[in-house]
């Protein structure tokens, strides 16, 4: 059951901090919801635009403010950052949201007394690796969207590639949310059936490396069109908040801190995860080939070779 009064803190006034704003207060997701930004005045403008359109959501809160205003929160959500420009990698933005992370998560801890801390900002991986250790908090308390956008890329990729509602299309990206990314073929379902079996009952047939790699860059096209992404990550962002405050224990792949899953350790890659009010309730563990076992661990290595030159 959702609490009667919720917050969500929302860092970082940009495009992506903005439109999620807009998507957690349309879909009446909390009781108060605050901006934070170092530019104060495009922080109360941003709320003070979305709280003129209160007539068509519902009766909340919505106000700019300051670190202050991170007590009582669950959930303080991290957009703030710099972003990624055409042709650059997620992981070339490491060396410069890296300092910027740092010191909002001191901001943060300065106030914080409980709730969710989720990272949006890139290199997600890296970020929320960073979050969990400067914090000191319980690792199930911080969690990265990771690729959970990929994975829905990759399902919308193949619904119209096999011509299916989106909704019975169920198949995850896993990995990094980065170059290492793969999907998870062997546990990809259409309307519970493997897609193998359905490719060949309906002749159908799929370019895997191709969907994969044109998942990948995804983002990198609509931000080579448009200069940024922000409307879906924004909703993903939204979805997430509601799972957590009305503890759906839905299964998402969230970036978050391993401890033997599958052998891998001390590292923030995305794997499917249950999702509840405490964050990360529990890591599932899927039926890998080996082959997907080989590019998991690959994957997380990648991630601890460039924790390795940061730390």
């Amino acid at each position: 059951m959702q609490k009667k009064h919720s917050k969500i803190c929302v860092i970082g006034a940009g495009y992506v901090g903005a439109t999620t704003a807009f998507a957690i207060a349309s879909q009446k997701i909390v009781s108060e919801l605050v901006l934070i930004d170092l530019d104060k005045n495009k922080a109360e403008g941003e709320a003070l635009d979305i709280s003129h359109g209160m007539l068509f959501i519902e009766n909340m809160q919505i106000r700019h403010g300051d670190y202050t205003d991170v007590k009582d929160s669950d959930i303080i959500i991290i957009t703030a950052g710099v972003g990624r420009k055409p042709g650059e990698s997620r992981l070339d933005l490491a060396t410069k949201n890296i300092s910027i992370i740092e010191k909002i998560t001191d901001s943060i801890m300065q106030y914080y007394n409980g709730g969710i801390l989720m990272m949006v900002a890139n290199p997600v991986d890296i970020l929320t690796y960073i979050v969990a250790k400067r914090s000191g908090l319980p690792t199930n308390m911080v969690i990265g969207t990771g690729t959970i956008l990929d994975s829905a890329r990759f399902r919308y990729l193949l619904s119209r590639l096999i011509h299916a509602d989106i909704k019975n299309v169920h198949g995850f990206i896993m990995g990094e949310h980065g170059d290492s990314q793969f999907a998870v073929w062997s546990s990809t379902r259409i309307a519970g059936m493997p897609l193998l079996d359905y490719c060949i009952r309906y002749n159908i047939l799929l370019d895997k490396a191709k969907i994969e790699q044109e998942v990948m860059q995804s983002g990198a096209t609509v931000i080579q069109k448009k200069g940024v992404t922000n409307y879906a990550i924004s909703l993903l962002v939204a979805e997430l908040c509601n799972t957590i405050l009305k503890n759906k224990y839905s299964i998402y792949n969230v970036s978050s801190m391993l401890d033997q899953y599958c052998g891998i350790s001390d590292v923030c890659i995305s794997v499917p995860t249950v999702i509840g009010l405490n964050g990360v309730e529990k890591h599932i563990e899927l039926d890998f080939t080996t082959e997907e076992l080989m590019k998991l661990r690959s994957s997380a290595d990648r991630m601890k070779d460039f924790l390795k030159i940061y730390r």
